[in-house]
């Protein structure tokens, strides 16, 4: 299983779309938000815990397509599916690695590039628990959908079209805890929300997935 991990974090970064790009789409999202809202900075401390939300989110899903996309190219998916190792730790090998390069640099950059968006200083720490406890759900819903669009031409789409209203609760309850913390309200109950959406997908969804795979395999 480490293997399969360390193999993919390698593919991850030698094939692009990896942690740089993901990275480099949210820093424009956060860039470009002040010059469409103005110079308020009332308005965009209001905004920004969606903003930021929405823009990880949406950076999460540059890199869903590779997650066994590269596998299916060159066979190994297949090689993989008949090997002692389950599906099932595969699939959940899959989206820690996603998770690591994509996910984990999202939750370290947001606290900073909340400044641009005029974040209260009060939110700052829940924007990284926030993100900490969220981005895993996303990975793994994530992998779901790539579960399900493997082997298609052009599957990008709908696999965007798949996973962004299963991604719904976890942008929800992420935001609003970012924004109870700037407002001095208390996330803990937000946040625990947020952390039972994550560990449900942890347990459901890698079941989910291997069976898509072999339906897919056949």
């Amino acid at each position: 299983m480490i293997a399969l991990l360390l193999r993919d974090l390698r593919l991850a970064v030698r094939a692009g779309g990896g942690f740089g790009l993901g990275l480099a789409f949210f820093l424009i999202v956060v860039v470009l938000v002040p010059f469409g809202v103005g110079p308020d900075q009332a308005l965009l401390s209001r905004v920004a815990p969606g903003i930021l939300w929405v823009a990880a989110l949406l950076a999460a899903l540059l890199s869903l397509d590779r997650i066994f996309a590269l596998d299916f190219e060159d066979g190994s998916l297949t090689l993989l599916a008949t090997s002692p190792l389950p599906l099932e730790g595969v699939a959940w090998m899959k989206a820690l690695a996603h998770w690591i390069t994509t996910g984990l640099p999202l939750t370290v950059a947001a606290p900073p590039l909340g400044f641009l968006l005029s974040l209260a200083p009060e939110a700052y720490l829940y924007v990284f628990v926030s993100l900490l406890i969220g981005t895993p759900a996303l990975s793994v819903i994530g992998t779901f959908g790539a579960a399900l669009t493997v082997g298609l031409r052009r599957g990008g789409l709908l696999l965007s079209l798949l996973v962004l209203p299963l991604y719904i609760p976890t942008l929800i309850f992420g935001a609003e805890a970012v924004r109870r913390g700037a407002d001095g309200l208390d996330p803990f109950a937000a946040l625990l929300l947020l952390g039972g959406i994550t560990a449900g997908t942890f347990v459901l969804l890698p079941i989910a997935t291997a069976a898509v795979l072999r339906i897919n395999l056949r």
